[in-house]
């Protein structure tokens, strides 16, 4: 073997330069798609030569036929494949035919979606929430939601499943390698340009005639016109009267005249109205005065109340707070059903707004009123307590279906209102006064407290410095409880009005049942105000036997805790 050692020749340069271009020319990598040549066909596999591998591949001959749709193969035919491995531990080479189908599909839909192209495919099973599609070209299957099948909702999908047709891509996650289409979007894409030509022809205003009613939802009802355009007459524009849905006017196949109102050109809608045909009855609205009473028929109940009809078409509204005078938050349906005729005045109407509002309960005599007749302000009556609240009791009124309001404290002019008013129960039967009546308000007032004379009477001519005799009734830490006497008022001698020296300023020196002169220092009858002070009248008491017996000359004043003392020793000295 001749070895040569000088490798600087140009013969070597090239050879080498050769070698290098074959290499680079080469280069092989995992997951990625190569063309091999078909060396081989066995009853079980394929073999490929794929250019720089030092080995055969094998392809199970079935998922060759199954990637490329039964096609027969002959040698040295060429095929692509995806390389899974380029040498296993057994050194053979790993390449898969359906997975380089995939992936050649994935990059056909991708180039689809790029350029908004359509791609051919046929539906080829349901699934929840919509259809499965298969790629024509690359049998990769793609999501059809059922909203995008079709522009309208199809009662069945059968007679098109298996036939092949035109898809658009509306949505790739590459990461998940998932494909979702739609078939709306390409009947959709065609229509478009033939509804906008359809829709130039109309304008509003126009007459529709013989418009075939097509279908109803809950806010309209659908007409085809001239079997080429659909328009919806929306449920306010069926008619004046209140509708409660489609179906109670309108049955499918029916014709009917239509008015177009509203031309949406971006949407590509047609709206009509067929009330709109026809006269307003509020232009009678003259005939009808606030505060009259007239006939009105129920032809809709809610929950707020019941709309009506003066006449066929002139809807009013009826509140549910003018349907009774007694009852409060009433249930309507109780009171009403459909086709009901009731006695009611107009109580507002609005012309801007063309609203009519109607009272039930106007149209029947107020029994506050009846009731102030017979029971004016003053007036005492037994009535059972109908229900109890936190400071409030309600009396019904049986001889007028009404109730009355009692407030807790109404109840005791010495009681405390919390306590006095868990001294009454449901059901109980009571004495009451009445204290206000207010008929438009629909409001009356009881007390329990008015039926005995006000222990507050007995200030009514009394003054400031006036003195009171009053008897304990308790003492604590705040001062003393007192009670004047032929009064049940509780009023409250505060620590600081006890005594003029602080030391003597103790509740403790009195006991229950203590009789006691006090000063009146502050009072508002109407207020219903009074103050009393022990320590007022002491240092009344002191001034005026300062001014009785102290001398002219004297500059002092004699301290209230030692006058008795004093004024004994003056009167020694004066004997």
């Amino acid at each position: 073997m001749e070895i040569y050692k000088d490798i600087s020749s140009s013969q070597n340069q090239k050879f080498k330069k050769l070698l290098i271009d074959n290499f680079s020319k080469t280069k092989i990598e995992e997951g990625k798609l190569l063309v091999g040549t078909i060396t081989k066909i066995s009853e079980k596999h394929v073999f490929l030569l794929i250019d720089g591998m030092k080995s055969e591949a094998l392809i199970d001959i079935n998922e060759a036929k199954s990637a490329f749709e039964n096609k027969e193969f002959k040698e040295n035919d060429k095929l692509e494949v995806y390389l899974e491995k380029i040498e296993d531990k057994n050194g053979e080479v790993i390449v898969s035919a359906s997975k380089a189908q995939k992936i050649r599909g994935w990059y056909m839909l991708e180039k689809a979606y790029e350029e908004n192209t359509n791609v051919k495919g046929k539906i080829v099973s349901k699934c929840k929430g919509g259809v499965i599609v298969e790629h024509a070209d690359t049998k990769s299957l793609m999501f059809c939601p059922g909203s995008q099948v079709d522009s309208k909702p199809l009662k069945s999908l059968d007679h098109l499943i298996g036939v092949e047709q035109d898809f658009k891509i509306i949505k790739l996650d590459k990461f998940r390698g998932n494909a979702c289409v739609s078939r709306r979007e390409v009947i959709s894409s065609v229509k478009k340009e033939d509804k906008a030509k359809i829709i130039e022809k109309y304008k509003v205003g126009d007459i529709i005639k013989d418009a075939v009613v097509k279908g109803y939802s809950s806010f309209g009802c659908f007409f085809e016109v001239n079997n080429e355009i659909d328009v919806l007459v929306h449920l306010q524009e069926i008619s004046y009267s209140r509708i409660n849905h489609p179906d109670e006017v309108f049955t499918i196949g029916e014709k009917h005249d239509l008015k177009v109102i509203l031309i949406d050109n971006e949407k590509m809608q047609i709206s009509c109205s067929i009330k709109a045909l026809t006269p307003d009855p509020f232009e009678n609205i003259s005939n009808y005065e606030v505060g009259k009473t007239y006939k009105a028929k129920v032809i809709k109940v809610v929950d707020y109340g019941a709309f009506c009809e003066l006449q066929p078409g002139l809807t009013c509204l009826l509140h549910s707070s003018e349907i009774s005078w007694s009852k409060k938050n009433v249930s309507t349906n109780k009171f009403f059903k459909i086709n009901d005729e009731v006695d009611c005045v107009i109580t507002d109407i609005d012309k801007e707004k063309k609203r009519v509002a109607i009272s039930h309960k106007l149209a029947k005599k107020n029994p506050y009123e009846s009731f102030e007749k017979k029971y004016p302000v003053n007036s005492v009556l037994k009535s059972k307590i109908s229900n109890i609240k936190d400071f409030s009791i309600y009396l019904s009124i049986e001889e007028f279906d009404i109730d009355g309001f009692m407030h807790a404290n109404d109840l005791s002019y010495s009681s405390k209102p919390e306590e006095e008013i868990k001294k009454y129960k449901k059901g109980d039967e009571v004495e009451v006064k009445v204290i206000e009546v207010k008929s438009q308000d629909q409001k009356i007032k009881f007390g329990i407290k008015q039926l005995k004379e006000d222990p507050f009477n007995i200030f009514n001519n009394k003054k400031v410095n006036d003195v009171l005799t009053v008897k304990v009734k308790s003492t604590s830490s705040k001062g003393i409880m007192v009670t004047p006497e032929g009064s049940e008022l509780d009023i409250l001698i505060k620590k600081s009005n006890i005594a003029i020296n602080p030391e003597d300023a103790r509740s403790n020196r009195f006991i229950q049942g203590d009789r006691i002169d006090a000063a009146i220092s502050e009072i508002n009858v109407e207020k219903r105000k009074i103050t009393l002070s022990i320590k007022l009248l002491e240092e009344m008491q002191n001034k005026e036997a300062v001014s009785k017996f102290s001398s002219p000359l004297s500059g002092k004043n004699l301290p209230f805790s030692s006058l008795s003392e004093k004024l004994d020793n003056k009167k020694k000295e004066e004997k």
